[in-house]
């Protein structure tokens, strides 16, 4: 099974969605959307098969986006893509694509429903909370 990340080295939330992955047994492909930048009709595909909008993908902490006025909600869904093209780090990470869905895994639990095998537990998430026990059980 293939699985994509589009990551942030510097996110915590990141690094522990790709250390979750790992520990299924699955290297995935890392694309380092920071150095690598996006294409609009990448974040375009991406966002549709998330369920996501622009503006539900905007990244407003640890960002540019209030310097950059785009968390008004009157800036419509073109001139948000068009930020995210020349600021990156403006779209939420990390962004998994596996063969059972794409998600914006924020929070870090969610990429539990792209793998085909759980990895074993207990896992963490970057907070410290519980989300898979040793038994494998996963925490609400």
């Amino acid at each position: 099974m293939t699985i994509v990340i589009h990551h942030n080295p510097d996110c915590g939330t990141s690094r522990n969605v790709l250390e979750i992955i790992r520990k299924s047994g699955t290297e995935p492909v890392i694309i380092d959307y920071l150095a690598e930048g996006w294409t609009r009709p990448q974040l375009l595909a991406l966002f549709a098969a998330a369920g996501l909008t622009p503006r539900s993908a905007l990244r407003t902490t640890k960002s540019p986006a209030v310097e950059l006025g785009l968390t008004d909600p009157a800036v419509p869904d073109d001139a948000l893509l068009d930020a995210m093209l020349k600021h990156p780090v403006l779209v939420n990470r990390p962004i998994v694509c596996s063969p059972r869905g794409v998600r914006l895994c924020r929070p870090s639990e969610t990429v539990l429903d792209l793998l085909d095998t759980l990895p074993p537990g207990p896992l963490w998430k970057e907070d410290g909370e519980m989300i898979l026990t040793a038994e494998g059980h996963r925490i609400a």
